[in-house]
C-alpha cells in the first residue's frame, strides 16, 4: 500500500475577539433557527444557495468520498409534481402507517398531510445519497456522511437568515424519478429553501429544548 500524500496543515485562524465569542455568535443564530412550513414565495438568488452548497459541500465523510448530490429545484412544475407525490405519501402515512404513539408526538407540531409550501418555497433542495460513486467506487459511512452535509447546509442556511424545513416523506422513492436521479442515489432529505412568509407561526412545542445537563456528560 503506497503511503498517503501528506500537506501541511495552515488553518491557524484565531477568532476575533474571542473563540468564546466567534461560537456564542454562531449559537444565537442556530438557536433562532424553526422549522418552518409557511414560506414566502420571495425569490432567493441561485448564487446564494450555490454558496449554502458549498458549505455543505465541505463536510467530512467516509474516505473522503462525498457521498451526497444536492438537486435544487426552481421549476415550478416540478414543484407542484413534487408536492402531490408527497402528500400523497403523508397521506398515507397519517391514515395507516404512524402508530398512535407517533400520531400523539406529532399531535404538538400540528403537522398534516397538506404540504403547500413545496410550491410556495423558491427553492426545493433535495438532497440524495450516494450508494456508490459515480464510477461504481465503495462509499463509506453513507448515513452519517451525508447527515453531516445537511446539518452543516441547514446552518449555513440559518445564519444567510433563510428559513429551512426538514422534510422526509416515506418512502421518498418518487423524488428520484420525477428528479431523473439514478439507481445509486437515493433520496434522504427533502428541504424547502426561502424566507418566511409574514404571517408565519411556528409550533411553540418545537422551540423546546432539553437543559444542557441531559445532553452533555463530562467524564
Amino acid at each position: 500500500m503506497s503511503e498517503p500524500e501528506l500537506v501541511p496543515y495552515t488553518d491557524r485562524h484565531v477568532p476575533q475577539p474571542s473563540p468564546e465569542a466567534a461560537v456564542a455568535a454562531l449559537h444565537a443564530a442556530l438557536v433562532r433557527r424553526r422549522s418552518v412550513r409557511m414560506f414566502s414565495d420571495r425569490p432567493v438568488e441561485r448564487s446564494l444557495l450555490e454558496m449554502l452548497v458549498r458549505c455543505a459541500h465541505s463536510a467530512p465523510s467516509g474516505a473522503n468520498k462525498q457521498p451526497w448530490r444536492f438537486v435544487c429545484v426552481q421549476d415550478p412544475a416540478t414543484k407542484a409534481r413534487i408536492r402531490v407525490a408527497a402528500e400523497a405519501e403523508e397521506r398515507e402515512f397519517y391514515q395507516r402507517r404512524a402508530n398512535d404513539e407517533w400520531l400523539r408526538d406529532l399531535a404538538p407540531l400540528g403537522t398534516d398531510p397538506d404540504k403547500g409550501f413545496l410550491e410556495v418555497a423558491p427553492w426545493l433542495v433535495v438532497v440524495f445519497q450516494l450508494t456508490k460513486t459515480d464510477d461504481g467506487g465503495q462509499v463509506y459511512y453513507l448515513k452519517e456522511s451525508v447527515g453531516l452535509a445537511c446539518g452543516m447546509f441547514l446552518a449555513a442556511a440559518q445564519v444567510a437568515g433563510l428559513a429551512t424545513l426538514t422534510h422526509t416523506p416515506s418512502p421518498m422513492g418518487f423524488l428520484g424519478e420525477i428528479l431523473g436521479r439514478p439507481k445509486h442515489e437515493r433520496p434522504f432529505l427533502l428541504i424547502p429553501v426561502g424566507h418566511a412568509a409574514a404571517d408565519c407561526v411556528v409550533p411553540a412545542k418545537a422551540m423546546e429544548r432539553r437543559p444542557l445537563a441531559e445532553v452533555m456528560v463530562v467524564v
